[in-house]
């Protein structure tokens, strides 16, 4: 990641020396490393505040209110940075000077890319990997998000399906993706010919069938096979059966796959006492319908029945809320598993007897829970803001406890 920032520099000053640049990077760290490079480079330049387009006494009026050091820094040379552990104040404070051109470049991780309008003459993507605490080693980003930070030059004409070049802000537009030499061929292929989008309903079924059922509108096994013939899952797997592990696309072996799957998401939905089988017809019961009201996994809600006891203390419950599947996505960033450990040693409840790895989510969760309870300084910023994102999920999660009390 060090060695790309001085061709991204380079970059900007060869396709957009003076107008606005969008920088993609893996990580909210990456965004301050990169920025503090580029600061670096501009400090060998004759104009160092080449990419400050606005008066330095007013910027520095601006800078009084920004909480952030690194972000600071940048600003004050034309350099913002983007992603979510800013606070509010800090975020909304760089958009305004980056969409208003008041500075010329804006390092951000690809949230920013889903949801904010904010086009450039350049997008650089950085990197087309990210860390990944399961696996404990980097994997590729999802193609759609590539494609969403940028726009692509097919047949001589810009496709505006990005960030560079938008209509209505600029006639033209540059992207530029910095990968492997081993992917190089993959990407060139996907944004000249494109990729079909899949549908990942399969793995997420069993809480869609407990949903359907809790609301009455499906009864029985033939009725969730109907529901499917209308998904999106149904037709990708006539267009593309390889993909989801079928030798072929005939209408019999998809029957059989989708029987298959259904059977294995109904016998799980039992398993976790969410519906009942009765001369086949299903049934929903109260833990059926309080995972679908409070639109939780059902191995959430068995985690609960299996575990919760009315003689349960305080630590058993936060390891309880903790291990709740709704926390399985909860970003392990590369290095975090040091920085848990480190963490640790100030909560009033160890890990060590936990049996699982500083890296993984769910024992995140649990530290950052007993450092909100505890009023515990959070040892970097990005922990902040996934306390936030825990607490947010804690609400619904806890708020099930008081019917399953009652229920059990």
């Amino acid at each position: 990641m060090a060695i790309r920032n001085r061709p991204a520099y380079m970059a900007i000053k060869t396709h957009s020396p003076e107008k606005p640049v969008l920088i993609f990077v893996s990580s909210r760290r990456q965004t301050r490393l990169t920025a503090q490079d580029l600061v670096n480079f501009l400090g060998m330049e004759e104009n160092p505040k080449r990419f400050l387009h606005i008066d330095e006494e007013l910027l520095e009026e601006k800078l009084e209110s920004v909480r952030d050091p690194s972000l600071r820094q940048a600003l004050s040379f034309g350099i913002g940075l983007h992603h979510a552990g800013l606070t509010e104040t800090d975020r909304k404070l760089v958009e305004e000077l980056f969409v208003t051109n008041q500075i010329q470049v804006l390092v951000a991780t690809s949230t920013l890319a889903w949801g904010v309008n904010f086009p450039a003459h350049l997008v650089i993507v950085k990197a087309t990997e990210y860390f990944d605490a399961k696996i404990n080693g980097y994997k590729d980003m999802d193609l759609t998000d590539v494609l969403q930070m940028m726009g692509s030059s097919i047949g001589g004409s810009l496709l505006m399906i990005g960030r560079a070049g938008r209509p209505g802000f600029d006639t033209s537009g540059v992207a530029r993706i910095f990968t492997s030499d081993a992917k190089k061929s993959f990407y060139k292929h996907f944004l000249h010919t494109g990729m079909p989008v899949e549908s990942a309903l399969h793995k997420v079924l069993d809480d869609h069938i407990c949903a359907e059922i809790s609301a009455e509108t499906i009864k029985t096994k033939q009725q969730v096979m109907d529901y499917l013939a209308w998904t999106f899952l149904y037709r990708r797997l006539h267009r593309n059966p390889s993909y989801y592990g079928l030798e072929d696309g005939e209408q019999s072996t998809i029957d059989t796959y989708l029987s298959a799957l259904v059977s294995k998401s109904l016998d799980d939905l039992q398993l976790s006492q969410c519906i009942e089988v009765a001369k086949n017809k299903l049934h929903p019961t109260n833990l059926g319908k309080i995972s679908s009201y409070y639109y939780l996994s059902h191995k959430t809600v068995r985690n609960f029945c299996t575990k919760i006891k009315p003689s349960s203390d305080i630590q058993q419950i936060l390891r309880l809320l903790a291990e709740a599947t709704e926390y399985d996505e909860l970003p392990v960033r590369h290095n975090e598993d040091k920085i848990n450990y480190e963490l640790s040693t100030s909560t009033r409840y160890k890990v060590d007897d936990w049996h699982l790895h500083l890296g993984d989510a769910h024992v995140k969760a649990f530290l950052l829970l007993q450092g909100h309870l505890s009023h515990l300084k959070m040892p970097i910023t990005d922990y902040v803001n996934d306390t936030i994102t825990v607490l947010d999920s804690s609400i619904r999660i806890i708020q099930v406890r008081i019917p399953l009390y009652q229920y059990l």
